[in-house]
């Protein structure tokens, strides 16, 4: 069966799908598998996707969209699985802004319940000119290899945080702005989290002159057994000569908080990693998650905190806290992005020089 698809949402990018594609009743219920479906519902809020271009588009009753089988964990929106089984007709539903589908299983009441959609079939691919049987669409097809180990690198800047909508990612591209503005050339990533290129966007709008994520490595969504091995490709990608240009430095996002679901831990446990990072910023929304930031980098990672930024920094009650008390530089991101890029770039230097 072909049907006309009126949205494609970003998580499918891999298989750079087309308008019109040929469905087969018979599902792969696995991660990463893309769907066609059904909107069911027509939501007040949560109620757009993402396309292949960084677009976002309201999804109305009734459109037809593709999408990528996927778990979510999130605290702040919808947490949600793969179901072991998928036929058609089926009832799902979607999970977040990229595209991802599953069975939702809580969701946070700011966000109201996740939008029902019916699965109408698996997309099929042809990757071989003239063959007429297809093959179910997956994202891992042409997706970007894990890696074992990174032996060497450039310098690595570190941006987490203590938990999702910490300011991390307007951390990130205000480091990425201002080490661009000094004549590096950055590489950056998104290296956890859950399928969504808005990010990756924003750091080339900022001068990124190549910017991953773990989707591009065929994940929908970074676990703590998978998060690992993706980190160490991306990496292991952006220190590769691309179009005659090689970074100068990294710039990474470790998307939701250091103590989520999504695999922060374990890369920042990562010795080969760590080794190469030059710079950790901690965004922290408030002075209880500085202060266990602080310990948590110490005590059970093994590592410091270069700098405290986030919404804990936003004046100057929360900058005293981290100055004072944890005896850690603190700079907002929002009002001052130069400085913190400053210190992002003295500190890049220094292990250039070690």
């Amino acid at each position: 069966m072909k049907v006309l698809l009126n949205k494609i949402a970003s998580a499918t990018r891999n298989c750079k799908l087309s308008r019109e594609v040929t469905l087969s009743s018979t599902i792969v219920a696995e991660e990463g598998s893309v769907l066609a479906v059904r909107a069911l519902d027509r939501k007040a809020v949560y109620n757009e996707v993402e396309d292949v271009f960084g677009r976002m588009a309201t999804v109305n009753e009734g459109d037809i969209v593709a999408g990528v089988l996927g778990e979510r964990r999130a605290l702040h929106g919808y947490t949600g699985v793969v179901p072991e089984s998928v036929k058609v007709g089926d009832i799902i539903h979607l999970l977040n802004l990229g595209g991802v589908i599953g069975l939702c299983t809580s969701y946070n009441p700011d966000v109201g319940p996740a939008c029902r959609v019916e699965v109408l079939g698996q997309v099929l691919t042809f990757p071989h000119l003239g063959e007429r049987r297809g093959v179910p669409a997956s994202i891992k097809t042409n997706a970007l290899p894990g890696a074992a180990l990174v032996d060497h690198s450039v310098p690595i800047v570190a941006v987490s945080g203590t938990c999702m909508n910490a300011g991390k990612t307007y951390a990130a591209c205000e480091v990425i702005r201002g080490l661009t503005r000094r004549g590096y050339k950055v590489g950056a990533a998104k290296l956890t989290g859950v399928s969504l290129r808005r990010d990756t966007l924003k750091m080339e709008d900022v001068g990124a002159v190549r910017a991953l994520s773990f989707n591009d490595a065929g994940i929908v969504s970074t676990r703590p057994e998978t998060s690992l091995p993706v980190a160490r490709g991306i990496v292991k990608a952006l220190n590769e000569v691309v179009h005659g240009q090689k970074c100068d430095v990294i710039v990474v996002e470790l998307g939701d908080g250091v103590m989520g679901e999504y695999g922060v831990h374990e890369i920042l446990s990562a010795k080969d990693l760590m080794e190469h990072t030059a710079v950790h910023v901690m965004c922290a929304n408030d002075p209880v998650g500085a202060w266990g930031a602080a310990r948590h980098f110490t005590e059970t990672l093994g590592l410091s905190i270069s700098v405290v930024s986030g919404p804990q920094t936003d004046n100057a009650v929360g900058r005293n806290f981290v100055e004072r008390e944890l005896g850690l530089p603190a700079i907002n991101a929002r009002t001052q992005g130069d400085a913190l890029a400053a210190k992002c770039a003295e500190l890049v230097e220094a292990a250039r020089r070690a």
